[in-house]
C-alpha cells in the first residue's frame, strides 16, 4: 500500500509542477516560454507514467 501512496504523491506533484509550468510559459518572458512548456510537457510524461505503475500495481 506505501508504494500506492508513494506514486500517487508523485503523481499529485507533477501535475502541480505541469500546471506551474504552463503558466509560467503564458505569463513569463516570451524568450523563455518554449523552456517552460518542454518542462510542462515532461511532467506531463512523468505523471502519465506514475499513473500507469499505480495501475500496474493495483492489477
Amino acid at each position: 500500500m506505501g508504494e500506492d501512496t508513494e506514486a500517487h504523491e508523485l503523481r499529485v506533484e507533477e501535475a502541480r509542477r505541469e500546471r506551474e509550468e504552463r503558466r509560467l510559459a503564458e505569463d513569463g518572458d516570451p524568450e523563455e516560454a518554449r523552456a517552460h512548456e518542454r518542462r510542462a510537457d515532461k511532467h506531463s510524461y512523468l505523471r502519465e507514467k506514475l499513473a500507469d505503475r499505480e495501475r500496474s500495481e493495483n492489477d
